[in-house]
C-alpha cells in the first residue's frame, strides 16, 4: 500500500493557562497504521493580562464572550503566523487548531472553545481544522476527552494513558471499546495555590512538599459526588471554581498544605481508577504533571505494582497538540475521530470544522 503523508501544524491550549503550544508534526499512513513525527515546537507565553481574562471568562456575558472569541482568534492567528515564520514551514497541508475552552457545560449541550472562527484561515492563509468539541455535544456526547483515539492509534502499546494538565484524564482498553473520561483537576488547582505563594506554577511538588496533608480536608475532596458518577464524565473549569475551591477555603490552613493535601488527592483518585481496573500494565504519564516528581512518587507508592513511564520532554509537553494534529487528519480524510464509547455520543463520527482561506 503507497504511504499517505500529512504535513501539519498542531495548535493546543489548556486549561492550565502556560500558553499555546504549536508542533509541527508529520503523519503517515501505512498499511493500515498510522507513524508519527513531531518535529519544531514552541509553547507561546500569554501575556498577564490575556491570563487574566482568560480566567476571568468564565463569567463574561454572551456579548463579552463574542469580543473575545474575534480578539482570541486573531491573537491566535498571529502566534500560528510567528511559528511559520520562525522556522520557515512551508507546503503545509492543513493547521490543526483546538482553542482554549472558556465553558464546558455537556449536561446543558453547550461547550465553547474560542479562536476558531472562520476568520483564522484567512488570517493565516492556510486551510484550519479546529472546534472539534461541539459536534459531539449535540450529538449528546461529553465533548471530552477527545485525545483517546490518538492514545489508541499512536501509543497503543501502553496499557493506560495518562494527561496530567489542568485536569487528569486516561484512556484505555476495554473489551472492544476505547474507554476514557476525566478523573480530577490537577494543575487548575496547583496553580492556583502556587500563585499565593508567588510562584506560576508548584516546580517539582517543591512548595507541597514543605506542607502537611490535612486528613479532614483529604476526605472532604474525596467525597466530592464526581468521583462516584460513572463514566463517561468530564470536567470544566467550573467545577474548580464552584465545588473545589471553596471547599478547600473553609479550611484555615498554609497554602503549602493545601498543596500537599490536593497533591495526594490526586494521586488517591487516579490510583483508584487504575485499581478498580484490577490490571497492572504500564502506564505512559504526559502533561506538565509529569513534571510533578512529588506527584509521581506518590502514585508510585500507591500503585506499586503499575509501571509508570515518563517519556520524552517533547512528548510530555506536546501530545496533546499532536493528538489533535491527528484529529484534524482524521477529518480530512472524512474518518472518525471521537469515540462514542469515550464521550457517550451516539456515535462515532468525524468532528470538527474545515475553514479554507
Amino acid at each position: 500500500m503507497e504511504e499517505e503523508n500529512y504535513n501539519v501544524i498542531a495548535v493546543m491550549s489548556g486549561t492550565s493557562l502556560d500558553g499555546a503550544d504549536l508542533a509541527h508534526v508529520s503523519l503517515a499512513y501505512k498499511d493500515a497504521k498510522w507513524a508519527f513525527k513531531i518535529a519544531e515546537t514552541a509553547t507561546v507565553p500569554y501575556t498577564d493580562e490575556w491570563v487574566q481574562t482568560l480566567k476571568a471568562a468564565v463569567e463574561f456575558t454572551h456579548e463579552q464572550l463574542e469580543h473575545l472569541n474575534k480578539e482570541y482568534t486573531t491573537l491566535l492567528a498571529g502566534i500560528i503566523n510567528g511559528f511559520i515564520r520562525e522556522h520557515g514551514l512551508a507546503n503545509i497541508d492543513a493547521i490543526c487548531s483546538h482553542g482554549h475552552t472558556i465553558q464546558h457545560r455537556p449536561q446543558d449541550g453547550y461547550t465553547l472553545q474560542i479562536g476558531n472562527l472562520p476568520e483564522i484561515a484567512t488570517l493565516t492563509g492556510h486551510k484550519v481544522i479546529c472546534d472539534f468539541r461541539v459536534q459531539d455535544v449535540e450529538l449528546g456526547g461529553q465533548g471530552a476527552p477527545l485525545v483517546p483515539i490518538g492514545d489508541r492509534l499512536l501509543f497503543g502499546q501502553y496499557r493506560y494513558c495518562l494527561n496530567l494538565g489542568g485536569f487528569s484524564n486516561i484512556s484505555f482498553e476495554e473489551g472492544q471499546d476505547r474507554i476514557a473520561f476525566d478523573i480530577c483537576p490537577v494543575n487548575t488547582v496547583l496553580n492556583f495555590y502556587a500563585n499565593r505563594l508567588g510562584f506560576d506554577y508548584d516546580d517539582g511538588g517543591s512548595l507541597a512538599s514543605n506542607g502537611n496533608c490535612i486528613p479532614g480536608l483529604l476526605e472532604a475532596l474525596n467525597s466530592l459526588q464526581f468521583y462516584s458518577l460513572p463514566y463517561p464524565k468530564s470536567l470544566g473549569f467550573e467545577f474548580v471554581k464552584e465545588m473545589v475551591l471553596p471547599l478547600m477555603e473553609k479550611y484555615d490552613t498554609a497554602p503549602e498544605d493545601k498543596l500537599r493535601t490536593f497533591t495526594e488527592h490526586i494521586a488517591f483518585q487516579i490510583a483508584e481508577v487504575i485499581k478498580q481496573k484490577g490490571d497492572k500494565g504500564e502506564l505512559l504519564v504526559t502533561g506538565g504533571g509529569a513534571y510533578n516528581t512529588l506527584l509521581i512518587n506518590r502514585m508510585k507508592a500507591l500503585l506499586p505494582d503499575t509501571l509508570i513511564y515518563i517519556p520524552d520532554d517533547t512528548t510530555i509537553q506536546f501530545k496533546e497538540a499532536l493528538i489533535f494534529a491527528l484529529l484534524g487528519v482524521l477529518k480530512l480524510r472524512n474518518e472518525d475521530n471521537v469515540l462514542s464509547s469515550v464521550t457517550g455520543a451516539e456515535k462515532d463520527h468525524s468532528s470538527g470544522r474545515i475553514y479554507l482561506p
